[in-house]
């Protein structure tokens, strides 16, 4: 669960609606709608960032961002998730006090905290090196710093969301996200004007995650001018309870949310190296790594269209739901599959046959277009392996999907040390691939096992087949106008073509499914614009 959705569907929302629950609705959507914002901010930005930069500056910072990004989740979604468990079971009537519940754990993770930013700190020129680039110790050391701002963001949000109150973690994350992506593209901007080495830029850049992460501190505490959640009644944890709570819970929590990042982490650690001993020598493998890069934020922000409006069908149950109530909830779970099949398997097939043009229009040039375009088939493995892990999830699987996401991440990295001197970056596209192949089956298997009654694999291959099909005529078609015909060059044209073509494709892609049926009338209801849909479709609206 990447993007922390909670269900929204009128399906559902129609089944339980007490006072609790819509003031838990009403936070899943808030969380929602600011963790969509955030990973659209988070994919976006990068790509005015390797504008000004290239790719070599881009490579830099994509070295350092998989310990930026491990720290935010940590913040966002491990620390919070375990910090909650803990609110919700012991004070549901009162708030923590400071000194039974605070001081406790704020001494534990401010300790880890101190230990994880030293250790890197430290160890920046032995990392660097391991990356196979002993320039890298700067930046590296720069991305240290966000970590000791990790217990003050995690622990308040994490005791708003045990008292059911998402409002101040939404808020904080996106103004969070605002303040790191303005800084970051601000002070590049700047910086590269003046002429300033690349290295530097990029401990710069990694520096801004902490300035966003102290305005998000800021928030969370003006919030607590609004709702006080600091009590003078003691009640004390164990200390066990407490580390194991955080350590265990919290942990196998933030690896479901951190695939991607753990993908990046691997390829940061060996394809430079891989490179290298596929021949280039190291200001080579520094372009082509950055160049591999460009794929990130395009894939980001296709699993952001292949899995987010799919996972509102997720139900968050419990097992007595799960015997009482077994075929509405496998009914939203197959259509929170079968919502992510349709729309992933889409959104990649449009940008592998537009890569060409996104490539350059976005970056500049098309060097790369083969291998990223096999990178890109990574949005639709993913978007349905984040689904899977889901529904997993949500049936109480967490310790097995992250169990799984840690195999894959060694995975990764044996195929990336495999394929890379053989291939290129064309082998770390392959590995990528084949690594969440490899978890996608696994999650599929662990989901037949714990509900057999679910039919992955009955689809509208029809409606999908027609669908697939006339957006691909409409794409070819528009690629071929403007490459051959109309001999498009410039960015301002490139962009309106793209745009036009994305436009084009998803509308048909749309309308033929909804006309060939591959929707039932309950799945339209649930999705935005429901009325038009019905309308199209030929039903009306009760």
């Amino acid at each position: 669960m990447l993007y922390g959705i909670i269900p929204i569907g009128k399906v559902w929302r129609n089944h339980r609606m007490g006072l609790g629950m819509k003031r838990l609705f009403h936070g899943a959507f808030v969380l929602a709608v600011a963790g969509l914002i955030s990973k659209i901010l988070s994919a976006g930005y990068r790509v005015p960032f390797q504008n000004i930069v290239g790719d070599k500056g881009f490579y830099i910072y994509q070295q350092v961002y998989p310990f930026l990004g491990i720290a935010a989740s940590l913040a966002l979604y491990g620390i919070p998730a375990a910090v909650s468990r803990l609110v919700a079971d012991r004070y549901r009537s009162t708030s923590p006090s400071l000194r039974s519940f605070y001081l406790p754990i704020g001494v534990f993770l401010l300790g880890l905290a101190v230990i994880t930013f030293a250790l890197l700190y430290m160890a920046a020129p032995q990392i660097a090196g391991l990356m196979g680039d002993t320039a890298l110790e700067k930046p590296l050391q720069a991305a240290s710093f966000i970590f000791l701002a990790v217990p003050f963001t995690s622990i308040l949000r994490g005791v708003y969301q045990g008292k059911q109150n998402m409002t101040p973690t939404a808020v904080s994350q996106v103004v969070e996200q605002l303040v790191r992506v303005g800084l970051i593209l601000a002070v590049t901007f700047l910086l590269v004007g003046s002429g300033s080495d690349l290295y530097d830029i990029g401990a710069k850049a990694a520096l801004a995650s902490l300035i966003g992460a102290c305005f998000g501190i800021v928030i969370l505490c003006l919030y607590m001018r609004k709702e006080s959640i600091i009590s003078s009644v003691e009640q004390r944890l164990p200390w066990a309870h407490i580390i194991k709570t955080i350590l265990v819970y919290g942990l196998f929590i933030c690896l479901n949310y951190m695939l991607l990042l753990l993908l990046q982490f691997a390829d940061a650690f060996t394809l430079v190296s891989g490179l290298l001993d596929h021949g280039l020598n190291l200001d080579e493998a520094r372009e082509w790594k950055g160049i591999y890069d460009r794929g990130q934020p395009l894939v980001q922000l296709g699993i952001v269209v292949g899995s987010s409006l799919a996972l509102a069908f997720v139900p968050s149950i419990t097992k007595e739901q799960l015997i009482s109530e077994k075929k509405a909830v496998v009914h939203l779970l197959h259509s929170g599959w079968k919502l992510s099949f349709l729309l992933s398997i889409a959104a990649t097939a449009g940008l592998v046959a537009l890569f060409p043009l996104v490539n350059e229009l976005l970056f500049k040039d098309d060097v790369g277009t083969y291998s990223l375009q096999v990178f890109t088939l990574t949005i639709f493995v993913c978007s349905l392996t984040l689904t899977t892990a889901s529904m997993l999830e949500t049936l109480g699987k967490w310790k097995q999907t992250a169990a799984i996401i840690a195999a894959g991440f060694l995975l990764k990295w044996f195929l990336n040390e495999w394929l890379v001197p053989i291939y290129g970056i064309m082998g770390a596209s392959l590995a990528t691939v084949i690594t969440v192949a490899c978890i996608l089956a696994c999650n599929m298997f662990l989901l037949k096992q714990h509900l057999p009654e679910i039919k992955l694999f009955q689809l509208p291959w029809k409606s999908l087949f027609v669908g697939l099909l006339s957006m691909l005529v409409a794409v070819g078609l528009l690629y071929v106008a403007a490459v051959e015909l109309f001999h498009v060059k410039t960015r301002i044209l490139l962009l309106a073509y793209v745009l036009f073509a994305v436009m084009v494709g998803a509308l048909l892609y749309g309308i033929t499914l909804i006309k060939t049926g591959a929707f039932n009338r309950a799945e339209l209801e649930s999705l935005p614009f429901s009325k038009y849909l019905l309308h199209l479709e030929g039903r009306k609206e009760k």
